[in-house]
């Protein structure tokens, strides 16, 4: 199944639907911050999110159970994906340079993948 973008109110719910695993609408947006959607936005979105394939549900009488389709790992996977082939020439270099650039990755942060980039390369060995 291809994996489509999502919006970023979409992404809010996801986010949700990931922690909780299965929830009724109510319990997605009780686990949303202030100030908190509507009822009737969030049962549109997860519609969407539906139809989109993110989503399937239970039915129980007139309400229904919502689950995610798609794993927060594969949508990380293509989240990460589009970014750098979007915006740092698929250069995983050109997207660390501009992390560290903007400080958004401080020394402590390099050294950990510096090490995590040492055991990947053993493990290659």
């Amino acid at each position: 199944m291809e994996i489509k973008e999502l919006t970023r109110a979409e992404e809010q719910i996801m986010q949700e639907l990931w922690k909780l695993n299965k929830a009724f609408v109510k319990e997605i947006i009780e686990e949303m911050d202030e100030p908190k959607p509507a009822y009737n936005t969030v049962s549109t979105i997860i519609r969407i999110l539906e139809t989109k394939g993110f989503v399937g549900h239970e039915s129980f009488g007139k309400s229904h159970r919502y689950f995610p389709k798609i794993s927060k790992d594969d949508y990380k996977e293509f989240a990460t994906g589009k970014l750098l082939l979007g915006y740092f020439d698929n250069s995983a270099n050109n997207m660390l340079s501009f992390f560290l650039e903007e400080k958004k990755l401080n020394l402590k942060d390099a050294d950990e993948l510096l090490k995590l980039l040492a055991e990947a390369k053993k493990k290659a060995k």
